[in-house]
């Protein structure tokens, strides 16, 4: 290891080392963090963990920026400007009535269920439900083929919502089994041009899958696997991301989250994209956390690539995924596998690819699911996505206020934009021993561990923290019912362990 590095980027490099089967690969990685997040790495610590402001966002003087276009000031809170395809919505303020509405949307949910875990999987709309169910009876009743031949108009539904929710073509989606999926067959698909030496950058707060892949790539092909620096405010830190995009060679690809799995951090995706574009370098967003909750406009963020999932804030169902690939990407590259649905035996020697992003798709999936994920998908389309995102900042504001009053209770969100999902922490007690008094208590949250957002949770000397993440039928008196347990258990633990 070099003198100065970090610790953890030396374990880092050992994974890397270690290719398919366990055998040591045949070109070690290379992963080169930027100086300033070494430079952040060595301010942050215990003493001066970040804090949440809760004093409120300062008087708006001028024009805030826009949620998709990044134009206007970088100091106060986003908004939608009029010429953004989801503005009309945000104008229409949430209501006691919309509430009403959402909560008889779900009337499965358990009476009494608090459901803080929508980051993790939320609960699907009655019309999503009752979409798969009827899917998965006609399947059992007329046969699984017969069914897929009589729904042509249920199977096209996923294609064109998203296309409506993201702002894109239908030709330009790809429905995949999840996020991941998605995501990796545009990664390993672009590896095979990959050469030693070649660069790719990617977030601080980098989720755990994406890493590893990234990390076993960096090990397979001897690309350098470069961290972008975040800015002292918890956004991405774009003027180094520009220099980043200048040096030499250029790099081939820059793959990021729009947000993490552990925090409500969410960067500036769209001027990230302005970059990218600028210098000619492809550009993926992981918006796994993201779509469904605020309005993702791949256009105004200039995006190649963008990946996301059913379950989590679009209350789709599990096992459903989908990918947007810009037509002008498609040629570029071939999808990481190819089988009878994303290509075509067209000779005895030869195969032809789907001229549509339907090239990255695979023949066989949940088609209950790809059902219920494109009436998901237009239930969103239809309450409007501005709407749901301004429902959700007010929900997660009140519960990291009321967090953050509590003795013992550290709120760990930071970032200039935060989102619905709000990390916490209890001193005396551990992420796991929190979450399951919660439970306890009929309060679903979730933990996230240090494996999934390992470089951003050792910069801030973090193991663990508890996450609950707020949707739009969530309730103010649902948040009370979580501060108050989460207060009981801080207390309890600060007698000395009685729960």
């Amino acid at each position: 290891m070099e003198a100065g590095a970090q610790p953890h980027v030396q374990l880092v490099q050992q994974a890397t080392n270690v290719g398919l089967n366990g055998r040591r690969a045949g070109r070690a990685a290379s992963w080169t963090p930027a100086r300033p997040f070494l430079v952040r790495s060595n301010r942050l610590g215990g003493a001066s963990r970040w804090l949440l402001r809760l004093t409120g966002w300062p008087p708006l003087s001028r024009p805030p920026p826009c949620l998709c276009c990044s134009s206007g000031s970088s100091d106060h809170i986003p908004t939608l400007h009029s010429h953004c395809s989801m503005a009309a919505a945000a104008d229409q303020a949430w209501t006691e009535a919309d509430t009403a509405a959402a909560r008889r949307a779900i009337p499965h949910l358990r009476p009494g269920l608090v459901h803080l875990n929508n980051a993790g999987c939320s609960i699907p709309m009655h019309a999503t439900l009752a979409a798969v169910q009827d899917y998965l009876a006609r399947e059992a009743s007329d046969g699984g083929y017969e069914v897929f031949d009589a729904s042509v108009d249920a199977l096209r539904r996923p294609y064109t919502a998203l296309a409506t929710l993201l702002n894109c073509r239908p030709e330009e989606i790809a429905v995949l089994t999840s996020a991941t999926a998605a995501w990796q067959q545009v990664l390993y698909g672009l590896a095979w041009g990959w050469r030693p030496g070649d660069r790719v950058l990617t977030s601080v707060h980098e989720y755990g899958s994406n890493a590893i892949a990234l990390l076993q790539l960096a090990g397979r092909t001897g690309v350098s696997l470069e961290v972008i620096p975040e800015t002292p405010d918890g956004d991405i830190n774009t003027a180094a991301l520009q220099r980043m995009l200048g040096s030499s060679p250029k790099p081939v690809l820059v793959a990021i989250s729009h947000i993490p799995t552990s925090s409500g951090q969410v960067y500036d995706a769209a001027a990230v994209g302005a970059l990218c574009r600028q210098a000619g370098v492809l550009y993926m967003l992981d918006a796994c956390q993201s779509i469904g909750q605020l309005p993702v406009d791949v256009q105004a963020i200039q995006c190649d690539f963008a990946c996301g999932t059913g379950r989590k804030y679009l209350r789709g169902p599990r096992g459903s995924g989908f990918l947007f690939c810009r037509s002008d990407a498609l040629d570029k590259f071939e999808p990481a596998v190819l089988d009878n649905t994303g290509g075509s035996w067209s000779g005895s020697r030869e195969y032809s690819i789907d001229p549509t992003a339907k090239r990255f798709e695979s023949y066989e999936m949940a088609f209950a699911a790809k059902v219920g994920l494109g009436v998901a998908v237009e239930e969103c389309v239809q309450l409007g996505i501005g709407r749901i995102w301004s429902r959700v900042q007010h929900l997660a504001q009140q519960l990291r206020q009321g967090l953050a009053a509590l003795p013992g209770v550290t709120v760990q969100d930071r970032g200039r934009l935060l989102c619905g999902l709000v990390s916490f922490t209890v001193e005396g007690l551990t992420a796991d021993e929190l979450q399951q008094g919660l439970a306890a208590r009929h309060i679903n949250t979730s933990v996230s561990r240090i494996g999934s957002s390992r470089w951003d949770f050792e910069a801030r000397q973090l193991e663990a923290v508890v996450r609950a993440s707020v949707h739009c039928f969530n309730t103010e008196e649902e948040l009370q019912r979580c501060v108050e347990a989460v207060g009981q258990l801080a207390a309890a633990a600060a007698r000395g362990g009685q729960r």
